[in-house]
């Protein structure tokens, strides 16, 4: 029985040997076992190699794969666009529908989603005509990811229940990890944090036992995320350092940055802000060389936050000011309303409040919008304040009352110290409207008795003809 090794050798004698057809073979079946346990750098040179005798296909699709995993896409662009050139010549319709799932996918990794929703559109289709099942369900998972991106949790929901079965029906084990990790994903935005960790965990042993490293990377990473919304964050930075040293090993140049920008999120809630720069500012590079525009934005919005705690409020407005315009073009809903809710607080540490209530009122419907219920209560609780320091106390309350109400259905951990600030401002309504009558009591004392003396002095005063 041929070994892996031995297959490998034999790819190295046909390229040396100029033996086109075989090298193109034994390449593919060598590139294709090798993606599949996440050894990209290898299949890169593997390709590169099968391309040194012309121009393949599925080398260049290869290429284009490993190109878009160790931080490529635009390199991953061109391999895929000459590979869907070859399918479509060759009248290769299962290819050519694979190609355009993959070209979907880069331009989702550079951030322009309508642009992938577009192959995925073109791909759904032509992978239903040829009855590639598996192939159907990845592009509907892709596109339930985009939607999610989007802001659209419930669409995207329905895009991966589609695809979920499709991946258990044919056994395609790797795919229905990565439906139950992006189920999971969708669960911990929506604020339902435990079901988030049902579907990952889930999803983490079959990633391992399919040996995808970078997949599991990907979850340990997610679970550490939803440990942090939890507010474990001891137990959120071991599973972020398990998946930053196996991303570092396959060579995951984008998963690296998203682990370093969360690894820094932690130390910063921890009170370490100088740490959480430092894993910022090796996040912000890395973001930038890959072109993940969503993640680069991410990044400036959390060195935005680290200088508002820092009290540098003008450096935090700059970075602040980067990331906005990055998410309104790439249509990061969430992201946006998070911004946007930043800013506002940036300008209610300035005192100015007028302006603190403007961003806020415009984060509140996005975030509205796409159900983060999680993001709504914290901008209605800062809008709450806002009133609460200018007097309005009914207001204030108003706000503070659908916030405890959101609290509690995420589960979220401010729920107590939410509803106390709402009995306090409760009571301070009380302890005012006793105060109020004595008040006005007053003022129509005094009042009375200021006319009272102008009438006596009119009448005391002479008048002349």
């Amino acid at each position: 029985m041929t070994t892996l090794a031995q297959w490998v050798e034999l790819h190295r004698l046909a390229v040396a040997g100029r033996e086109p057809e075989i090298a193109r073979d034994v390449g593919d079946r060598v590139a294709r076992l090798w993606l599949r346990t996440s050894r990209f750098a290898d299949v890169e040179a593997l390709a590169n190699a099968t391309l040194t005798l012309g121009p393949d296909a599925d080398a260049l699709y290869n290429l284009g794969w490993a190109q878009t995993v160790i931080g490529q896409p635009r390199h991953a662009l061109k391999s895929y666009e000459q590979a869907l050139h070859l399918y479509r010549e060759a009248d290769d319709r299962g290819n050519e529908a694979a190609a355009l799932n993959s070209i979907g996918l880069v331009h989702d990794v550079l951030g322009d989603r309508e642009q992938a929703l577009t192959y995925y559109q073109h791909a759904l289709p032509i992978r239903r005509e040829v009855g590639d099942r598996a192939g159907e369900a990845t592009t509907l998972n892709n596109i339930g990811a985009v939607y999610d991106e989007l802001g659209d949790r419930q669409q995207a929901l329905t895009y991966y229940q589609q695809a979920l079965p499709i991946r258990r029906e044919v056994g395609d084990r790797a795919g229905e990890a990565t439906t139950l990790n992006n189920i999971g994903a969708v669960y911990d935005e929506l604020g339902d944090r435990q079901q988030a960790l049902t579907y990952y965990q889930q999803a983490l042993p079959i990633r391992r036992e399919v040996g995808d490293r970078a997949g599991e990377a990907t979850t340990l990473n997610n679970i550490g995320h939803t440990y942090h919304g939890l507010g474990d964050r001891q137990q959120a930075l071991t599973y972020y350092q398990q998946a930053l040293s196996i991303q570092r090993d396959v060579g995951d140049r984008a998963g690296e940055a998203r682990t370093l920008n969360n690894i820094g999120l932690v130390h910063g809630e921890l009170g370490d802000r100088q740490q959480a720069l430092t894993y910022y500012q090796q996040a912000l590079p890395i973001r930038q060389q890959v072109g993940d525009r969503v993640g680069e934005a991410t990044t400036l919005n959390n060195i935005g936050a680290v200088y508002d705690v820092l009290g540098d409020r003008e450096q935090a407005l700059t970075y602040y000011q980067q990331a906005l315009p990055i998410r309104q073009q790439v249509g990061d809903r969430v992201g946006e309303a998070t911004t946007l809710n930043n800013i506002g607080l940036v300008y209610k540490e300035l005192g100015d409040r007028q302006q603190a209530l403007t961003y806020y009122q415009q984060a509140l419907p996005i975030r509205r919008e796409v159900g983060d219920r999680v993001g709504e209560a914290v901008t209605r609780y800062n809008i709450a304040m806002i009133h609460r320091d200018e007097g309005n106390l009914d207001k204030a309350i108003g706000e503070l009352e659908l916030v405890v109400e959101l609290d509690r259905q995420v589960g979220h951990p401010d729920f107590a110290s939410d509803t106390a600030m709402l009995e306090q401002l409760r009571q301070d309504r009380t302890a005012r409207a006793r105060i109020n009558p004595l008040v006005s009591e007053t003022a129509e004392h005094r009042v009375t008795t200021w006319i009272g003396k102008l009438k006596a002095k009119f009448n005391n005063s002479g008048t002349t003809a």
